[in-house]
């Protein structure tokens, strides 16, 4: 299953949000939407779902208009969205409902689902005596209960301690295993490098980078090496200004031409102590400060 915004137009009075928006997300992977605030991820995402329309452009299941009644979608939004007061079987019941599903199958879902994340003995209780993180697990259950075709996750680890963090990326990639469409959208790049194949980064309503996330790093200039090494100091020293210290207290070592690499890694294992050399790779957060550029109000 391949989901595609095709050419996505919106304007909210005189101000355009998204202009021409087009990425692709294919079943069985996980997908990266990043941009600053205003940069046009919450208006894409809401016309994906259907929650209000666009002025123009096509959201696409395998190349025909998405059908909202065959296809499924499960959302997590980064601002909660769940009853405070109400108990929490009785509202996870309504919302699995609501997606279509029998008063049976409800309960049968829920209860699997509180069972998965360890939150059964809350099945009972108001929604607003547990803690932010298991509230936050109670919200992902209504956005997996119905068993969706396709999964948006706005901002998912946000609250999570290490220990839930873990479990939500075990279901994460449960999801991904069955096949499903899983797409991210959060400003925490680790976990999006994480999980995500591809990636499309907005700015100002305009897709800035589109494709796979691997290929996008290879086709940075590989003239760059990343050294570790004891003897960082001397390799400072005898490199100069070509040879800059990260904070973590690695070396990258600027190449004249990408050519170099092979003489410049055997002068280096011959002549220092080296515990890895290897052509340095941009990480997301590079790539994202790059392309993300300055956004304005929330769009």
């Amino acid at each position: 299953m391949i989901l595609e915004l095709k050419n996505i137009e919106k304007c909210f009075g005189e101000k355009k949000v998204l202009t021409g928006v087009s990425f692709k997300a294919e079943g069985g992977k996980a997908f990266g939407l990043l941009g600053r605030n205003g940069a046009g991820k919450t208006t894409s995402i809401r016309i994906l779902m259907d929650v209000f329309p666009a002025d123009g452009g096509e959201v696409l299941i395998d190349g025909k208009p998405i059908d909202y009644d065959k296809i499924g979608i499960g959302y997590l939004p980064e601002e909660r969205g769940l009853y405070p007061k109400k108990v929490i079987a009785e509202q996870l019941a309504y919302f699995a409902e609501l997606k279509g599903m029998t008063p049976k199958e409800a309960v049968k879902a829920i209860d699997y689902w509180l069972q998965r994340l360890g939150m059964t003995e809350y099945r009972n209780k108001r929604l607003d005596t547990l803690s932010k993180g298991n509230q936050q697990k109670i919200q992902l259950i209504t956005a997996l209960a119905h068993d969706p075709d396709i999964i948006i996750l706005d901002e998912p680890f946000s609250g999570l301690d290490p220990v839930n963090a873990m479990l939500l990326k075990d279901v994460v990639r449960e999801q991904i295993g069955k096949g499903k469409i899983v797409l991210f959208s959060s400003h925490q790049m680790s976990y999006i490098e994480e999980f995500c194949d591809s990636i499309a980064i907005l700015n100002k309503g305009v897709v800035a980078l589109h494709g796979d996330l691997r290929e996008i790093k290879r086709n940075y200039p590989r003239n760059r090496l990343l050294i570790r090494s004891e003897d960082s100091q001397s390799i400072l020293a005898d490199f100069g200004s070509s040879c800059s210290l990260t904070d973590n207290g690695d070396l990258v070592l600027r190449l004249g031409d990408p050519s170099e690499k092979k003489a410049v890694m055997t002068r280096l294992v011959e002549h220092y102590e080296i515990d890895e050399v290897k052509v340095f790779e941009p990480s997301l957060n590079d790539i994202f400060v790059e392309y993300a550029g300055d956004a304005e109000k929330e769009g």
